[in-house]
């Protein structure tokens, strides 16, 4: 396929590490930026993940292919607000959550303009400067609803993450919301709760930092999540993320209940249960 002019609203982590593989991957023909946060849109030049930043406008009039790469609830106010400017353009999202955007744009005349999707990659880190080298590889990418989507532009958006090495799940958004919580939004939950315990009960700072090891860090890691990208994820996945949280809690209260009560045997059984997840993830 021809190379397209691609803009990408929101610089950081996902929109800069999709910009490093369309530049690399020869994709893109050229880069716009669209980033509200100076000290983004800064970076973003410096480090040149995009050729250049225009106000939104410019960059709509003046692109083939638009890539929403901002949080979950400012994506659901501005994609109707996308779909009213362009003529033809495609639009995508990478969010984490998709039900309450497909939803939120269901009767626009232009959807079929539209694709959802999920690359499934992230780290605990944020902004342009956390962009990643070649971080989609082998990876998967959900798209959603993909039905809705008008088929020229489904076709180029499974061309470009097959190109940069993603392979696609085609999926209903309210499947996809219920498995991203489960294996996604509660492993960060955990991760938050997690470090509060430790910073609650372990008041002595050098303590946390001399004896963690490595299981403690990689389990934690996540904690160094931005709060504005997760809280928007958490509330507009409400449903099923209570849903889980509920069953972790559950799980939890008979780790509590079985040391409590020192029977060795259904502690052994709880964890060998637990080992069987070697089965799906190596």
């Amino acid at each position: 396929m021809e190379r397209k002019s691609i803009c990408i609203i929101g610089t950081g982590l996902i929109g800069g590490s999709l910009a490093i593989q369309l530049h690399e991957k020869k994709i893109s023909s050229r880069l716009i930026g669209v980033e509200t946060n100076q000290l983004h849109a800064e970076a973003a030049i410096r480090l040149e993940l995009v050729d250049e930043i225009l106000e939104m406008d410019d960059a709509i009039a003046q692109s083939e292919v638009i890539i929403l790469a901002i949080a979950v609830d400012a994506a659901v106010k501005l994609l109707p607000v996308l779909l009213n400017k362009i003529t033809n353009q495609i639009v995508i999202d990478v969010g984490s959550t998709k039900s309450e955007l497909i939803e939120k744009v269901k009767q626009h005349e232009k959807r079929g303009r539209y694709v959802a999707t999920h690359p499934m990659w992230g780290t605990e880190y944020s902004g342009p400067t956390a962009a990643v080298r070649g971080a989609f590889e082998n990876k998967a990418v959900i798209i959603c609803n993909a039905a809705e989507s008008d088929t020229d532009a489904l076709q180029w958006v499974k061309y470009f993450y097959q190109k940069i090495g993603m392979h696609l799940i085609e999926m209903e958004a309210k499947a996809h919301d219920l498995h991203a919580a489960y294996v996604s939004h509660i492993s960060h939950i955990t991760s938050f709760a997690l470090a509060n315990t430790v910073l609650e009960k372990e008041k002595e700072e050098n303590a946390i930092f001399e004896l963690a090891s490595a299981g403690f860090e990689s389990t934690v890691r996540l904690a160094k999540s931005s709060p504005e990208m997760w809280v928007p994820i958490f509330l507009q996945n409400k449903e099923h993320v209570l849903d889980v949280l509920n069953e972790h809690i559950g799980q939890l209260e008979k780790f509590r209940d079985v040391i409590q009560n020192e029977n060795r045997n259904e502690l052994k059984n709880i964890i060998s249960n637990a080992n069987t997840i070697r089965r799906i993830i190596k």
